[in-house]
C-alpha cells in the first residue's frame, strides 16, 4: 500500500512516528538524570543488536522514571543479555542481508530501569540550618578609659589604669566544605571493534571510540567517533571517519536521544547524518521485590544518513531517511516479545518497508527464540546504486541458545539457529552459529569478544550459496 503513495505523501510517512509519540505531550526537557549509556545510528556500517530489559533493582527512588542503556555500534557488556545481541547476527547468516542494514536500536528496551538521585539535590539546599554560612563577628564595643575618683587624702590621686580600646578583630571567613560540582564529568570510554567477512569478498573494519559526559543537572553528552575502512571488488578501498555529537534527556516518562555529525572519507565529500529518538514506558508491573515482572515500552526514530553498505553504494552517494516504531513487551520474567517497523525514503527515488518480530522463552541457563524479518522495496537498485534492494523477502528461524557465569569475573552464551528465507521466489535454507563472552577484569572495567559465522544453501543440494564472519570486541571503562 506504502509503495503506491507519491513523494509528498511517503516524505509525511516518515515522520509519524515521532508525531503519534509526541502526541503524548512534551511540556519542557527536565534535569532528571537517566541511566546510560548512546545515541544510535542505524544508518550505518554495522548492524545494532538489541538487549534485553534487565530489572528494576530499586523503584522507589521515583517511580516516574524509567532509564535505558544505549551502546552505540557495540552491544553493552551486560552478561545477562543473552538474546538479543545474538539477534542481528544470526539473521544475517542468510544470502539475503549480505548488505542487510536493520535498523535496531541498542539502547531499546530499557537495559536498567533504577534512577539516579539528582546530582544538585544535597541536604542543604533544602534544610536552611545545613547550610555553612560565613558570618562575620561584630566587634565589641570599645571600653572607655577609667579614672579613679581620689580618696580622702587631697594629694593622693590614682592615675588612671591603662586599658586601651579593646578591639576584636573579625575572625576570618570559615571556608565552605561543600565540593565544587564541575559543569561535567567524564563518566564512560567505550571502544569498539567490528570486522565484517563475507564470501562475496566484501571486508569492514571498524574501530569505535565513544565518550560519555555527564552534566551536573544529569543530562547525557556523547562524543563518537570511529575509524571505517570498506573493501570491496573492483573498487579502490574506502576510508570513514565520522564525528557524531549527541544529548540525552529526560522530560517525565519520555527520555529523549539527539545526535547530529559529519562523515569525512579520505577520497568522498563530506556528509551530514541525524537521529532523533524518544522512547516512553506504556505500562511497567513491579515484583515484591521490585524486580520487573512485565511492561510494555514503545519508541519512536526518525534518521539520515549515507546508507553504508558497500563502497559502491558510498561513491553513489546513496542516503536514507528512515523512521518507524520499536516495542518492546515483557510478558513475564521469563517471556519477552520485540517489534519493529521501519519505512525508509532514499535519495534515488527508492521506498522500503521492515518489519521484525521476535518472541524468547527463558529456561534456566537456556532461552529459545523465534524470529521472523520481511523485507521490501519498491524497485530493486542493486546494480545501478549498489544496495540490497529486494521486491519481496522473508527470512524466518528458530534460535536455541545456552549461557552463565562460568566464573564471577567470565560470562560466555553459545547459540544456533535453523530457518529458510524467500528472496523474489526463491527459497533456500540458512544456519547459524555464534559465541560471545564477557571479562570483568576489574569492576570499573570490561572486555567483551565474539565471533559468529552464518551461511545459507540451497536446499535440494545443500550447495554453500553464501557465508559471513563477523568478529567483534570491545573494552568499557567507567569512571
Amino acid at each position: 500500500m506504502l509503495l503506491s503513495l507519491d513523494l509528498r505523501q511517503r516524505i509525511l510517512y516518515l515522520f509519524f512516528p515521532l508525531s503519534i509519540i509526541t502526541s503524548f505531550g512534551i511540556k519542557s526537557v527536565s534535569a532528571d538524570p537517566i541511566q546510560p549509556d548512546e545515541n544510535w545510528g542505524s544508518v550505518s556500517l554495522l548492524i545494532e543488536p538489541v538487549p534485553v530489559v534487565d530489572n528494576l533493582p530499586d523503584s522507589r527512588q521515583n517511580n516516574e522514571d524509567i532509564t535505558e542503556t544505549d551502546s552505540s555500534l557495540f552491544f553493552p557488556l551486560d552478561e545477562n543479555s543473552n538474546s538479543f545481541p545474538e539477534l542481528t547476527a544470526q539473521i544475517t547468516n542468510f544470502g539475503i542481508l549480505e548488505n542487510l542494514n536493520i535498523v535496531f536500536d541498542s539502547s531499546f528496551p530499557p537495559q536498567n530501569l533504577q534512577s539516579i538521585p539528582v546530582l544538585i539535590a544535597a541536604p542543604e539546599n533544602f534544610n536552611p540550618q545545613l547550610r555553612l554560612t560565613s558570618q562575620r563577628v561584630s566587634p565589641p564595643q570599645a571600653q572607655p578609659n577609667s579614672t579613679v575618683q581620689p580618696t580622702s587624702q587631697p594629694t593622693s590621686t590614682a592615675q588612671p589604669t591603662s586599658q586601651p580600646n579593646s578591639t576584636v578583630q573579625p575572625t576570618s571567613q570559615p571556608t565552605s566544605t561543600t565540593p565544587v560540582r564541575p559543569a561535567f564529568i567524564l563518566e564512560s570510554i567505550q571502544t569498539g571493534f567490528r570486522r565484517d567477512m563475507n564470501s562475496s569478498q566484501q571486508e569492514s573494519q571498524t574501530i569505535e571510540p565513544v565518550f560519555q559526559f555527564r552534566l551536573f543537572n544529569g543530562e547525557k553528552i556523547k562524543l563518537k567517533t570511529a575509524f571505517n575502512k570498506l573493501s570491496q571488488p573492483k573498487f579502490a578501498s574506502l576510508t570513514n571517519i565520522p564525528l557524531q555529537l549527541g544529548w540525552e534527556g529526560k522530560t517525565g516518562k519520555y527520555a529523549i536521544k539527539l545526535g547530529a555529525g559529519i562523515d569525512l572519507f579520505n577520497r568522498l565529500p563530506m556528509a551530514l547524518n541525524f537521529n532523533a529518538q524518544i522512547d516512553r514506558p506504556i505500562a511497567v508491573k513491579l515484583n515484591p521485590d521490585y524486580s520487573i515482572k512485565s511492561g510494555l515500552f514503545l519508541s519512536a526514530v526518525v534518521e539520515q544518513g549515507l546508507y553504508k553498505t558497500s563502497v559502491k553504494t558510498l561513491e553513489n552517494q546513496i542516503t536514507a531517511t528512515r523512521s518507524g516504531f520499536n516495542t518492546f513487551w515483557q510478558i513475564d520474567p521469563n517471556t519477552s516479545f520485540f517489534g519493529s517497523y521501519r519505512v525508509g525514503l532514499y535519495n534515488d527515488g527508492n521506498f522500503e518497508q521492515q518489519i521484525f518480530n521476535r518472541l524468547e522463552h527463558k529456561w534456566g541457563e537456556f532461552w529459545f527464540a523465534g524470529n521472523v524479518f520481511a523485507w521490501k522495496y519498491a524497485s530493486d537498485n542493486q546494480e545501478s546504486s549498489g544496495y540490497f534492494s529486494p521486491v519481496s523477502s522473508l527470512v524466518y528461524n528458530g534460535e536455541i541458545g545456552w549461557g552463565k557465569n562460568i566464573f564471577p569475573f567470565l560470562n560466555c552464551r553459545l547459540n544456533t539457529t535453523l530457518g529458510r528465507q524467500r528472496v523474489n521466489g526463491d527459497k533456500s535454507g540458512g544456519t547459524g552459529y555464534q559465541t560471545r563472552c564477557t571479562v570483568k577484569i576489574s569492576p570499573n572495567i570490561g572486555l567483551d569478544l565474539g565471533y559468529s559465522l552464518g551461511k545459507s544453501h540451497n536446499l535440494m543440494t545443500g550447495e554453500s550459496l553464501y557465508n559471513n564472519q563477523i568478529l567483534t570486541g570491545q573494552l568499557q571503562i567507567k569512571f
